[in-house]
């Protein structure tokens, strides 16, 4: 399960936290665990969005889909 982080101070999304142990994950291609993140995504885990409200698989899906 995973959700999304949002930076207040520059008003943006600036990565992943992976709820099981806490751990932030940034958007950078060459970290494998952001890209453990994708594909998890992608099969189905769970995603919440920056408030803590579970986005649908489909809104996962597009979410994870525009990202690099």
């Amino acid at each position: 399960m995973y959700k999304l982080k949002f930076n207040e101070l520059e008003q943006k999304l600036d990565g992943v936290k992976r709820l099981s142990d806490g751990a932030g994950i940034p958007f950078d291609l060459d970290n494998t665990d952001y890209q453990t993140f994708k594909k998890e995504v992608l099969a189905g885990a769970e995603l919440q969005d920056a408030d803590g409200n579970v986005m649908t698989q489909e809104q996962a899906n597009q979410f994870v889909g525009s990202l690099a």
